[in-house]
Parts: C-alpha cells; structure tokens; sequence
C-alpha cells in the first residue's frame, strides 16, 4: 500500500527542483507565508516546511533543497534522497512530490523529473515560467506531455499567482491516487545489474530500494559505499567493481550511462510535445548580459552596484541603529525610574534591556542587506556578480559564489553567513563561514575611532588628500580581508581539503523582483535572526552583567565616598531644577540660545550645575570603577593579566576585552566604567580620550597606552571572534556546536598573535 492511499489527516507534499524555477515562490504562495524554518539534524541544509488548507483537506508543505540531480554525494545531499524515501526519522515520507520545472529549459528540468519518478511516488509536475517560453517563441502542450508520462502537469505563473487553483486541486487528486509508475529509462544490461545488487542486498533485514541500489552502483566518489545505508555488506562492496566493469563492455559505461539514458528519455518526451522556433532569438537578458557579463564592463557595474547596496545600508540602517539605540536606552531608563537602586535595577536595566538592545540593534542592518539581497537575486542580478569573481575566489580554493558573503560580512558577519546558504559545496559553504568573520564589520568602528582618533596625529600628505587617520582605517580594514584569504586557502589544503568544484551556475533570465517575495525574504531571515540569535545574545549579556556587578562588595569603596555622593546628590537636584526653571522662563520669552549666552543669571546657573554635576560624575564613576575592579569581571582581568602583558595590555584592558566577546562595541562602555567614566562613554568622548592618554600602569608612571599598544588592541579586535549573535547564527547555520567553537578559538588565537606582533613589532620600530 502506498502512502497515499492510507488517505492521512494531513497531506505531506515535497517540492522539489533545479535552482532557479521559482520553487521557493511557488512554496510561499502555496502555503500563504505561515512558514517554519530550521536545519535537519546533523547537516547545514535548511528545513523549511509551512502548513496550507485547500479542497477540504489539510496539507504540510516541505521545501526541499534546490538541485539539479538526486546523487548524493555529501550528508547535506543526501537529505531531498532520504525525505523522499521516508528514510529521516525528523521528516515523513512525502504523500505527494511536486516536481518545479522552468518551461523555457524543459530538456534540463526533465532530467531530475526523471530520478523523482523513479521513486514511484505519487507526483504532479509544476510547469512555470510558460510565460517566459512563450516570449522565446516555444510552444508546449501539456496534454501531450501528459500522454506521454503518468502525471499531471499544470502550467503556473509562480510569480504572478497565476495557476495555484488549479495546481492546488492537482495536489489534493494526486493524494488520493496510486503512486506513479514509469519504466526505467536505463538500458537492459544496467537494470539486470540492479537486480543482481538487490538479490544480495534482500538477504540482509533491511533490503536497500531500488533507487538507492542504483545511486550506488553509479556512485563512483565513493561517498554512499561509506555511508552505511542498511542492506550494504562487505560482499555486495565488492561486486560493485566488477559490475561497472561489465556495464563498461556492455556500452553503458558508469557513471555517463544516467546522463545518456536520462536525457535520451527526456527527448523522447519532449519531442512531440513541444515547438521551438527555428532560430534562436536574441532576448533582452542576452542583451543585457554582453554589458554585465563583460570583464570589464561589467565589473565597473558590480562596483557602482556594491557601492550603492552597501550606502545604502549606510543611509537607511544607521539612521534606523540610532533610533534603536534611543529606544534600548529609553526603556533602560524607565527600568531604572521604575526600580529602585539595586541588583534588580541593575539586572534589568543593563542585562536585560541592554541584551536585548545588543540584538536589535543589529536587526536595521540584516533588514536592509536583505531587502538588497533578495532584490538582486529575485531580478537575476546576483548570479551575474558570482560569474564575474569567480576568477578572483577560485585562486583560494573557493567559488564566485562564496564572493558576496563576504562582502556582505563588511556591514556585519551575520548576514554574511547567512548569505552562505546559496552555496551548495559543503567545503565551499563552510570555509566562507568560518572566515567571513574576519572582515571588518561595523561592531570594529567605534573601537578603531576611539584608538586612531586618541593616538594618531592628524599628518596628511599631497595637500591633504592622503591622511595617516585615514591610512590605518584602510590598514584595518584590510587586514581582515587578507588574512581571511590567507585562512581561506588555508583550511581548503587541511581540515576541508577538497578540489574547488567547478563553477557551474545557471544565469536566470531578468525579470521584476516581485515585491512580496521581497518583502517575505527580508522579514523571515529578520526573525530568524533576532529569535534564534537573540536568546543566546541576551544569556551572554546576563552573564557578563553578573560577572561585572557582583560581588559587589561595598567594604572596597573608600571611606565617607557614598556619603560623599550622598550629598553631591542632594546639592545637584536643587541646582538642576533652577537652571531648567530658568531654562524654561526664557524659552518661554521666545529667547535664543545664542542670546541666552549673554544672560548672566543664566550663564551662572549653568555653571554651577554643571560643575556640581561633574562632581557628582567623578564620584559615581570612581565607585562604578572600583566595584568593577572587585568584581569577578575585574578579578579575571587581574588573573589574566601576565597572558596579555606581553601585548601591551593591563588588567584593565584585560577586563574589558573580556567583557567585549559578547560584542566587540562593549569595550568602549567598559573602558569608561574602568577609568571612572561610569557606563555611558561614547566612542568620541573627549574625557575618555583623556583618560587613556593619562593611564598608568599601576604604581608607576610608565603610560599603559602607546601606539603599539593601540595597534595592538585594533589588530585584536580586527581579528578576534568577539560576536555571540555571529556564533549563535553559525551555530544554527552549520547545525553543530563543533564550528562555532572552532571559530572562536582559531580566531581568539590568530588575534592574540597579531596582536603581540603588532606591539612588538611596533616598540621595536619605535613608534
């Protein structure tokens, strides 16, 4: 009995096909946007499935992986193979395959057809894009085609939601059908050898499907022989040599005879049944690639492109980050206007909203990147920019496709590596994670403009138009690029050697981004984001908030200081509250401010709360600094001081890097609070500034902070993993904890040797 004819409660439809059909839009449109995303256990391939009801009935959507064939030969391969046989204990045997095929290249298409209908699964056929065949001038009849092969095809418009009726009805008769059955298009000789390998594959307790029998027998990497499918023994191992040798004398030849026998079948189908016009027309994507495609056209035209995607990021998501930030610190506020003093306030105020802040504020960026993203690919663009650096990536063992998230991971490595997904080699996917956080993101700004700003000095040459302040910044930002490539290569010749696949891509014809699929793209991977990475960020907040308040331990403060503040306390309300009633009268009287500095009463009220209130800084920034020195915090910089002194560092450098691997941005904040800033430094505060000028080492006057300690700390920071949302999305993008931690610690290490070559290497120039 066939799944389907058990008639279940919920139908499971599996859509399958080659990339570029339209199947993700199709899947969307089917199943209304109520879409789960996820990985299958073990494996880097995304789970996406969502739920439809249409004719009554109750329907599960699965999208499975964009491919051109069915021959696994890596774990993330394998799993369209297994859904499709009901062998993945996460995912059941699909009731229905849809099968997507892209009408203007139906000879291509078919060749996947036919390995889905090798699985004797119930299936309908999709046909979109008709509208782009008919503008080629090919006519299809789909009552021919259907003639022809068992199943029922139905022309859509995924796109335009044209056909999704009737493809809808098609799916809920397919279900109630028995499965589809067609001939082996393999020759005599290759079927006699399945049934050989079947007959030694029955005598085991679970007898391997024809399907499989026949994916092993073509398999010549040597991936499925090793994979322990149930059914494989030593002996039937052994007999595969011999039969392709027998299939070689026959004329079938492994592994080209699928090629031969597949598209000979499709041929044959597609014979009667589809018109072409004699001579080939020359289409507007034609014309529009000899200027994109061009070498040097266009890649003038992928700079303009770049150029424009990452201003905008720029324009839209700073402006966006800034309202975050306002919003995160107002909610702070209220927390702490709401709640007394103490670790509640404190918990909430900095763990809590802080650590939700420390996710949100990313979300304007991976929102725009995306919405630019998904533009670029839906209109056909991306796949012309992969082709043109090809030639440059495949130098480092990767492919054109691995170019964009990197380039990406210049705003910010999350959605750079979520980006990663359009790559289909493992190897290839896995490197551009792994280095794609070594390319300076925005978190890196505030640490390089507090440093170059602080200890740089402004020397320009040629009138001004080459600065040195300027000349690090490029020395910064390219150092991530250059040792990724050089990490790159690096992990292609050891832990992921492998032979850089060939750059097969298909080059999509151009057509309007639809702007719901646009949209829907841009809010999922936002979502995604913000719930998967946000409950880890905001954990890791929590912690590092604890280390750094407690023990909190108030004999450490020096005698009389929280009296002290005390009465600051009480001497700066009423001073505020003149001045603002002042304020307030002369606003009133329409007065300018420019005017207002002429006031004298006013000048004088100014000035009083202002050097009252900067006493009152001074002090509460001593107690803050003093309890983060007593903290856990402060104890681990302490304890760790001896590793980072030979990079220049103290233990309060120490103490702040630490606190920063939840964010690199972090150490701003905690320099302030460790320098007696309090909490609220910014990265252009010229009291901070002032301050790292002035430190020094404790019980000397040897000053911690030189220009090799300052390269010292941005070649750090250029190169560490200090990211929890970057590790967290890796996390989920790889579906193992395995490369997270490897990242971490490679890059941990890459940076703390770079930085010691820095500062030595630094001291020893004399700089």
């Amino acid at each position: 009995m066939t799944a389907a004819a058990t008639s279940p409660a919920t139908i499971s439809v599996a859509l399958i096909g080659n990339p570029n059909t339209g199947k993700s839009t199709l899947f969307n449109a089917l199943s209304g946007g109520r879409v789960r995303t996820g990985n299958y256990p073990g494996v880097t391939v995304e789970k996406k499935s969502g739920r439809a009801e249409f004719h009554g009935r109750q329907f599960r959507l699965v999208d499975l992986p964009g491919t051109y064939s069915l021959a696994p030969k890596s774990p993330d391969e394998m799993v369209a193979v297994d859904v499709l046989l009901g062998r993945r204990k996460d995912e059941p045997q699909p009731d229905v395959v849809l099968c997507i095929v892209d009408a203007s290249n139906l000879e291509r298409n078919f060749y996947l057809l036919s390995q889905v209908l090798d699985l004797g699964l119930p299936a309908v056929v999709a046909v979109n894009m008709m509208d782009l065949a008919e503008s080629r001038g090919v006519k299809i009849s789909l009552d021919k085609l259907a003639a022809k092969v068992p199943v029922q095809f139905v022309a859509v418009q995924a796109n335009q939601g044209k056909g999704i009726n009737e493809l809808k009805q098609a799916l809920a008769a397919a279900a109630e059908k028995p499965a589809t059955k067609i001939d082996s298009p393999f020759p005599a000789a290759f079927q006699e050898e399945v049934r050989k390998l079947s007959v030694l594959t029955q005598k085991n307790a679970e007898p391997l499907p024809r399907y499989l029998a026949e994916r092993l027998l073509l398999d010549t990497s040597g991936y499925l022989a090793g994979a322990e499918l149930p059914g494989v023994s030593q002996e039937l191992l052994k007999e595969l040599p011999a039969a392709r040798e027998r299939l070689k004398q026959a004329g079938a030849p492994v592994p080209a005879v699928e090629a031969m026998a597949r598209y000979q079948w499709a041929g044959e189908v597609l014979k009667s049944a589809v018109a072409r016009p004699k001579e080939r027309t020359d289409t507007f994507s034609d014309k529009v690639d000899r200027v994109l495609t061009h070498r040097v056209y266009g890649t003038l035209v992928f700079m303009v492109v770049m150029f424009v995607l990452f201003q905008s990021v720029s324009w839209i998501a700073e402006p966006a980050g800034a309202a975050t930030d306002w919003l995160v610190g107002a909610a702070g506020d209220f927390v702490k206007w709401l709640i007394p003093a103490g670790p509640l306030q404190s918990l909430l105020a900095n763990g809590v909203v802080a650590g939700v802040g420390g996710v949100i504020v990313f979300l304007p960026q991976i929102l725009t990147l995306f919405l630019f993203i998904a533009i670029l690919e839906d209109c056909g663009y991306m796949a012309r920019a992969a082709y043109l650096m090809d030639k440059l990536m495949v130098r480092v063992g990767l492919s054109g496709k691995s170019f964009i998230p990197l380039l990406t991971s210049f705003s910010c490595a999350i959605p750079g590596i979520m980006a990663a997904r359009v790559i289909e080699n493992r190897r290839d996917r896995l490197v551009t994670m792994l280095v794609a956080p070594l390319m300076s993101c925005s978190a890196r700004i505030p640490v390089y403009v507090l440093l170059i700003e602080t200890f740089f000095p402004d020397r320009t040459w040629l009138w001004g138009v080459i600065s040195l302040k300027g000349l690090v910044y490029l020395a910064m930002y390219s150092l991530g690029a250059v040792v990724g490539i050089g990490i790159a290569w690096l992990l292609k010749l050891t832990i992921l050697r492998g032979p850089t696949p060939p750059f097969v891509l298909e080059l999509p014809s151009y057509k309007w981004p639809g702007p719901w699929i646009v949209l829907h793209r841009m809010f999922e991977q936002g979502w995604a984001f913000v719930y998967r990475a946000g409950t880890l960020i905001l954990l890791v907040q929590i912690v590092v908030w604890a280390l750094a308040y407690y023990p909190h331990d108030e004999r450490v403060l020096a005698a009389g200081v929280r009296d002290r503040e005390a009465a600051l306390l009480a001497e700066v309300e009423p001073l505020k509250q003149d001045f603002e009633e002042y304020d307030a009268k002369l606003n009133a009287a329409k007065i300018s401010d420019k005017e207002k500095e002429k006031d004298s009463a006013y000048v004088a009220k100014k000035e009083a709360f202002e050097a009252k209130q900067a006493e009152l800084d001074d002090v509460q920034g001593h107690i803050a600094g003093t309890l983060l020195e007593n903290s856990y915090l402060g104890r681990a910089g302490k304890a760790i001081e001896p590793a980072v002194k030979p990079l220049g560092w103290d233990w309060k450098l120490g103490s702040a890097a630490i606190a920063s691997f939840p964010a690199r941005e972090v150490i701003v904040a905690t320099l302030g609070t460790i320098y007696n800033l309090g909490e609220g430094a910014e990265a252009d505060s010229t009291p901070l500034h002032e301050q790292l000028k002035d430190a020094k080492w404790d019980g000397t006057d040897k000053p911690v902070y030189t220009r090799p300690v300052a390269l010292s700390v941005m070649v750090f920071f250029a190169l560490c993993a200090q990211c929890a949302s970057t590790l967290a999305i890796m996390k989920r993008e790889t579906g193992s904890y395995w490369w997270p931690i490897f990242t971490f610690f490679y890059m941990t290490g890459l940076a703390y040797v770079g930085a010691f070559i820095a500062y030595q290497g630094g001291t020893w120039l004399g700089l």
